[in-house]
């Protein structure tokens, strides 16, 4: 058996480049907070449970974005398509301009999802747990939509870049 080796670099830039070497799919998390959009980009989403239906993503605690964004009743979660590279910075971007030129679908609950997304879900929180310089935030869902295209392929995020699967 072959120990690891502790002594390693563990600089948070050499993690991030070491953490980019797996791809990950990306989606938008958005609500209505005051009756505007709010929401982000998260490449940090997977599925969680069958029972209860959870699923989760992760947020730096250093987000200004999430503290308002956690205040909606409902959260609407879209799995971004592989056309979807500059929504995807967009709404990493400044946050006055996160929905422009978007259309959006608001649930009465206040969840937003983007119209032409892969998949939405209506969800809301379950829990959120502390993890180092993030919160694993486990959402509830309450609605599940496909988009019912013949084909879909999902946005990837890999190396710090944006790209498609290629089909094998």
């Amino acid at each position: 058996m072959t120990t690891l080796r502790t002594n390693q670099d563990l600089d948070p830039h050499r993690l991030r480049e070491v953490f980019g070497i797996f791809p990950s799919g990306v989606v938008a998390v958005a609500a209505l907070v005051d009756g505007a959009p709010v929401g982000l980009a998260a490449s940090s989403f997977t599925s969680v449970s069958l029972d209860p239906p959870l699923v989760s993503f992760s947020i730096a605690n250093a987000s200004k974005t999430w503290p308002d964004l956690r205040r909606a009743a409902h959260l609407g979660v879209t799995i971004l398509a592989d056309h979807h590279s500059t929504v995807a910075r967009q709404l990493a971007g400044a946050v006055s301009q996160r929905f422009d030129g978007l259309t959006v679908t608001a649930t009465a609950e206040g969840a937003v999802t983007l119209d032409d997304g892969l998949a939405h879900f209506d969800t809301t929180i379950y829990r959120e747990v502390p993890a180092g310089d993030h919160t694993i935030v486990l959402l509830r869902l309450h609605a599940v939509r496909p988009a019912g295209l013949s084909d879909p392929s999902p946005l990837v995020f890999h190396r710090s870049r944006f790209g498609r699967l290629q089909p094998g």
